[in-house]
């Protein structure tokens, strides 16, 4: 059964609103991916053990909605759960050069054991240069018990395609941190109270297929902490690959 606070549920709804015929008669697409570990923000969310995810995207002028939905393999760091569903709006738009981006996120895993579903939102500006694509932005999650306090994760990331090639490089670094309610669950988000990660990659792509392989890391510790949550031994530097297909 899954289970979801009442934000979540809210979002959903207003996702499946929007998800309309209307919808329909804008851009839409579907997506498919393999990955040897769901990895977000530099930590293991499937156990450090190779997942599936799928996800849809429409739009409507410049707003948007998507759903999505990955395998967790009973993640420790999110109660046991066997899956999440990211349900997300969002909206664009532009600045001179710069485009500016706002979205609300509700996350909301399945199977797991107690109240693991949380709220965030996030803003963001980028900027294109020639083949180089810059963005930075903060994404703050409200404090909320199932992540026993509050979190927020600034950021930068770049990716540039190299000239003549179907290869796309990739860089990216942020800092996790926030206030904290319940020391135990906070360890969930944020492995030690706070820390950094970083990320470089390599893409392929070449019609609706993509294939990738990044280097990530973070600062966590690999000192045992008290938490169940904390999932430490899935934290640290290792390589991640990655096949996508689109629709």
């Amino acid at each position: 059964m899954i289970r979801r606070v009442r934000v979540a549920g809210v979002l959903g709804a207003v996702s499946c609103g929007l998800i309309t015929p209307a919808f329909a008669q804008d851009a839409g697409s579907v997506t498919l991916e393999v990955m040897s570990e769901e990895e977000r923000r530099g930590l293991s969310w499937s156990e450090g053990r190779a997942a599936l995810a799928g996800d849809i995207r429409v739009s409507r002028g410049r707003l948007d909605a998507s759903a999505r939905v990955v395998t967790l393999r009973n993640s420790v760091r999110h109660g046991s759960a066997d899956a999440v569903v990211d349900l997300s709006v969002g909206t664009n738009w532009d600045l001179g050069a710069v485009r500016i981006r706002t979205d609300a996120t509700g996350h909301t895993f399945a199977g797991a054991r107690g109240r693991m579903d949380y709220v965030e939102a996030g803003v963001s500006a980028s900027y294109a240069y020639g083949p180089l694509y810059a963005t930075v932005g903060v994404i703050g999650a409200p404090s909320q018990r199932a992540i026993g306090g509050s979190n927020v994760h600034v950021y930068a990331n770049a990716n540039a395609g190299i000239p003549g090639t179907p290869l796309t490089m990739l860089a990216e670094v942020g800092h996790s941190s926030g206030s904290v309610r319940d020391p135990s669950r906070v360890q969930r988000l944020r492995p030690g109270g706070s820390y950094t990660n970083w990320r470089l990659g390599l893409e392929h792509r070449r019609d609706r297929l993509t294939i990738g392989f990044d280097y990530i890391g973070t600062d966590v510790s690999r000192t045992a902490t008290a938490s169940r949550f904390a999932d430490q031994r899935n934290a640290g530097d290792r390589i991640v690959g990655r096949v996508q297909v689109s629709f």
